[in-house]
């Protein structure tokens, strides 16, 4: 039984971000699934937002994010993360992410910013279109230099542990959680007081995503069946504008091209979005996304186009080096061809909820980044406020746990998680199984619960959705454990627990719209949507 004072599972920007810090108050573990470098932090392409020029200031950015988040936002949340923000970001300076820079009328070198659908100012910070990839190399960096930091690659968590579980009649709490070593094929116990998830979104849920293979849900999952509430999973954020090619359906076009000039365009080569939003192809997501799924559905097209043939090839080239190389591998120069794009799952809005610390309703349990529920995002997540989330929340809950929480005191060190027992487990038998339940998850999720949603649809999913989990659940007590059939057993709570919330909204908000209550519902004020295991 490996024993630390804080266990954190998950290598993105909240995981890594916590787990420096944490390490100057005790022993810190970092639990990775895949390799550390896998995360969906590294994938992100845009930026991170924040609020640096004169031009812009706090108030507009809270304001921004309020409207993104139709009425759902907690507004002193918001305020928190907006207004620690430069400070988060002049860490990610020091450990040495390099942020594009331009000269400005004073001949000085200033950070480039961006700006984004939603945003009323230039706030994005960005590292060309691969940020994400340069912050994940920094912390990495970083991390594997930090004392009392130890890295578990291929350690999948599998369950959380808590007093509950082990009999205990006391107030309940974490105190660690059970891992397979992918590399060993056991399954091994971290004893810890404080567990921290960074495990990222769910976009694996659906057929088709923006997300790494990596994002099934699992952090959701996992707090769901402790115990956790969760809230808000029916908002779903689909991506406006992913690639739509046959040989990369997994890639984004960064909404940062439409924040540089690019429009959204039909096959007839004509804008449309000056009919959906005066903002145009400058929209928020939820807005933009529902207009291109309309669209297509409308004309019959298989996809529409983002144009930003209007700029010069060397900017394009500068800006979005990834995203012309990418596009031109596959015989779309963005130079001179439109850009063919089709919405797809990109950020869970909802998750584990806590307060701005990373706090979970479990003691014991912090939540940090996209598997969590602040009150942040609200109905809509405003492009870039991500990343900003999770640098934020995770310096928050270092500095709550230190100020709450004393190295000498150990109040809970005679509990012992017992050993992972087997039982009558073997090997499987046929894995077709576990291929076929999980595409068949994914495809009904995007077929009934996606973009545009009924009540019959909803009830279609969860009918199927109960049988499925049935099976996954017979499946797992009957053979060994794997990472695939881990990765199944989360995908189908977590597409479980976004069909049941879905269900419980009776109106169209944000991100979930419905075309039984199209309106929303302004008798009430808005409320989350919580689900609590029975």
């Amino acid at each position: 039984m490996h024993t630390f004072d804080f266990v954190v599972v998950g290598s993105g920007i909240a995981g890594l971000s916590f787990a420096i810090k944490a390490a100057r108050h005790g022993t810190v573990a970092v639990l990775t699934k895949d390799s550390i470098e896998e995360s969906n932090t590294a994938w992100a392409q845009g930026g991170i937002s924040c609020v640096t020029s004169p031009e812009d200031s706090f108030d507009l950015h809270v304001a921004d994010t309020l409207d993104a988040g139709a009425g759902l936002c907690d507004e002193e949340v918001v305020r928190a993360v907006v207004s620690e923000g430069p400070d988060r970001m002049q860490e990610m300076l020091d450990y040495g992410v390099e942020f594009d820079r331009r000269k400005n009328e004073a001949g000085e070198m200033e950070i480039d910013l961006g700006k984004e659908g939603g945003h009323s100012k230039r706030r994005i910070w960005h590292a060309r279109d691969t940020t994400g990839r340069a912050v994940a190399e920094a912390l990495i960096k970083k991390a594997r230099a930090t004392p009392n930091l130890q890295i578990f690659e291929r350690h999948f968590a599998v369950d959380l542990v808590t007093k509950e579980k082990m009999g205990f009649v006391t107030r309940n709490r974490c105190v660690g959680l059970y891992a397979l070593d992918q590399e060993s094929g056991q399954i091994v116990r971290f004893r810890s007081d404080r567990v921290i998830l960074c495990t990222g979104g769910s976009g694996k849920v659906y057929l088709y995503t923006t997300n790494p293979a990596v994002a099934t849900g699992d952090g959701v999952a996992m707090a769901w069946r402790a115990g956790a509430v969760i809230a808000n999973m029916e908002f779903t954020q689909f991506h406006p504008t992913c690639l739509y090619h046959h040989d990369l359906r997994s890639f984004l076009i960064s909404e940062a091209v439409r924040g540089e000039g690019g429009v959204l365009i039909g096959p007839d080569g004509k804008e449309f979005m000056q009919r959906y939003d005066p903002r145009k192809s400058l929209a928020p997501r939820d807005i933009v996304a529902r207009a291109i799924d309309r669209e297509i559905k409308k004309s019959g097209a298989p996809c529409m186009y983002v144009d930003v043939t209007n700029k010069p090839r060397e900017f394009i080239e500068d800006r979005f080096p990834h995203i012309y190389k990418t596009c031109m591998s596959v015989g779309i120069d963005p130079a001179t061809d439109p850009i063919p794009v089709v919405p797809a799952a990109h950020y869970q809005c909802g998750g584990v909820q806590t307060d701005v610390n990373g706090l979970s309703s479990i003691p014991g349990l912090y939540a940090i980044g996209e598997v969590a529920c602040t009150g942040l995002h609200g109905a809509n997540r405003l492009a870039s406020n991500s990343l900003l989330e999770g640098a934020v929340v995770a310096h928050r809950a270092v500095e709550f746990i230190a100020e709450n929480y004393h190295p000498a005191e150990k109040p809970m060190k005679e509990i012992e998680i017992a050993p992972w027992e087997s039982g009558d487990a073997h090997e499987p038998d046929e894995l077709v199984v576990i291929y076929h339940n999980w595409d068949e998850i994914r495809r009904l999720m995007w077929d009934y619960v996606s973009i545009v949603r009924t009540d019959k649809r909803l009830r279609r999913a969860a009918t199927r959705l109960l049988n499925l989990r049935r099976e996954v659940q017979e499946f797992y007590w009957d053979f060994k454990i794997t990472a695939d059939l881990l990765e199944l057993r989360n995908l189908v709570d977590t597409a479980a627990l976004i069909v049941d919330s879905a269900r419980m909204r009776k109106e169209s908000r944000g991100l979930h719209y419905t075309l039984d209550f199209p309106e929303l519902n302004d008798a009430v004020p808005p409320e989350d949507s919580l689900v609590v295991r029975d």
